[in-house]
């Protein structure tokens, strides 16, 4: 139960990359929508660094990660950060929950993706929520939605007792705010019509800066999950580095050859798709494995934003083709693309394993996925 100088330093770098993906965010939908919705937009995403933080200090962290009862965990265990301590891991029912990094750093880290995943959901409702609703959504929803799944995964819960696994947020962060997003448009509707092209990007280089911000910051997002330096966080970094690559330039000439012309919005949002598609495998996968989850990514997704239109769903930033469907792809390919079955057993597991010990790949896996 000691902390690593090394881990800790990294994961207070991961820290800073993944809060700031928020702004990212805020540039990548602020590009996209019309230029009379980016500062309603934009707002909405660095308001949730603010609200979800506080409630992520006051009983959000209890929830996610405080002693199993029953659907939450215990709002009491960490209330306020109580027992949260900056010199020894984190510690519940008397043993190290998470080794190697001090308790207060794993708090932080964990808070960044409470911060960003409500605002992932923006992208969808875009023109259609007022500022005093939307902050009250996203408290009921970070409390109601975010964890319980939060807990179920990552806080000991029932699924992760059962033997799913997401590494970086496949589920718990891009499948609970793509779906949410979708299910909310039952309740917002339809955006007004203009006489503007609602689907035109007012600002393409926001859309550029915004992906390049977010892309930096999955590094932390997916390399800091490993929780520690070393090679799981390395096959992470590199897992999405090639994994948002290859969905960036197959999207690229899909759009390429149904427009006729390549597009800079369609690049981003490739990219986009295939990060989200390898977060929950990032940590237990091999890059031929990253590779093909990347192609996969492009098509799924491309042709669940292609059936959203059709069907009718006003998704004004594709939110649920891209994030959450991404999410789940990823999540279910995880259990078919893992390493094999020996890499299971530490003692006897190769060099070449990404994680030893976690997730093999296997029929049974492939379904609990």
């Amino acid at each position: 139960m000691a902390v690593d100088a090394a881990s800790t330093a990294y994961l207070l770098v991961c820290t800073a990359l993944v809060q700031l993906m928020t702004p990212g965010l805020a540039f990548f939908y602020g590009g996209l929508v019309r230029s009379t919705s980016v500062l309603t937009m934009m707002m909405q995403s660095f308001v949730s660094m603010g609200v979800a933080s506080i409630l992520w200090y006051v009983v959000g962290f209890s929830l996610c990660f405080g002693e199993p009862a029953g659907v939450f965990g215990n709002p009491a265990t960490y209330a306020g950060m109580r027992g949260v301590n900056v010199n020894e891991p984190l510690m519940r029912q008397g043993a190290a929950f998470v080794d190697g990094i001090p308790g207060l750093l794993f708090a932080a880290y964990q808070g960044m993706f409470a911060v960003i995943t409500p605002a992932l959901m923006t992208g969808a409702f875009a023109d259609r929520f007022r500022f005093k609703p939307y902050l009250i959504f996203i408290c009921v929803w970070l409390v109601v939605v975010y964890a319980p799944w939060c807990h179920w995964v990552w806080g000991g819960g029932w699924l992760a007792e059962w033997g799913v696994w997401d590494f970086a947020g496949g589920i718990v962060v891009h499948v609970t705010a793509g779906f949410s997003a979708l299910a909310s448009l039952a309740v917002v509707g339809k955006r007004p019509a203009g006489t503007e092209d609602m689907d035109v990007p007012h600002n393409v280089p926001f859309v550029a800066l915004g992906t390049a911000l977010l892309w930096f910051g999955w590094f932390g997002f997916n390399g800091g999950s490993a929780l520690a330096t070393g090679g799981v966080a390395v096959a992470a970094a590199v897992n999405s580095e090639i994994a948002g690559s290859v969905a960036l330039f197959l999207w690229l000439l899909i759009d390429w050859l149904r427009n006729g012309r390549p597009g800079l919005v369609g690049l981003c949002v490739g990219a986009i798709a295939g990060l989200a598609t390898i977060t929950p495998a990032a940590g237990f996968v091999q890059p031929w494995a990253a590779f093909l989850i990347g192609i996969l990514a492009t098509i799924s997704c491309y042709a669940c934003c292609e059936l959203r239109k059709k069907l009718g769903f006003d998704d004004a930033l594709d939110v649920w083709g891209v994030h959450g469907m991404g999410g789940f792809i990823g999540s279910v390919l995880l259990g078919a693309l893992a390493d094999p079955e020996e890499c299971g057993i530490p003692a006897i597991a190769s060099k070449s394993c990404v994680n030893p010990g976690t997730v093999t790949r296997s029929g049974e896996q492939f379904a609990k996925q």
